[in-house]
């Protein structure tokens, strides 16, 4: 994850899409990956899962723009999703009391 992080950076600061916060409107930021996931949404609404603007890169571009805070924030997200997910290995959902399917 690091790698990628240092890969996007560099892009970032090449393309002058900032690499500090002060160089950033986290709000901006924030709305954009959640337009990248209404994207990937309506892409696999529409069954365009590997084709151009598809569900696949549609998620690639959500990812990479929340690596792009993660390097700006210098939050190493490797740990926090491992956290997340060892949290979660005891944690409980009420599937009846939610309204989602669960299988």
């Amino acid at each position: 994850m690091k790698k990628l992080v240092d890969i996007i950076m560099q892009q970032a600061k090449e393309k002058g899409f900032g690499t500090k916060p002060e160089e950033i409107n986290v709000a901006e930021k924030i709305a954009l990956i959640h337009s990248e996931i209404s994207e990937a949404f309506e892409a696999y609404r529409h069954n365009n899962i590997d084709w151009k603007d598809g569900f696949k890169e549609e998620l690639g571009d959500a990812v990479q723009r929340i690596l792009h805070l993660c390097g700006i924030f210098d939050i190493n997200i490797e740990e926090e999703i491992l956290k997340k997910v060892n949290f979660n290995k005891n944690r409980e959902w009420k599937w009846d009391k939610m309204n989602e399917n669960h299988s």
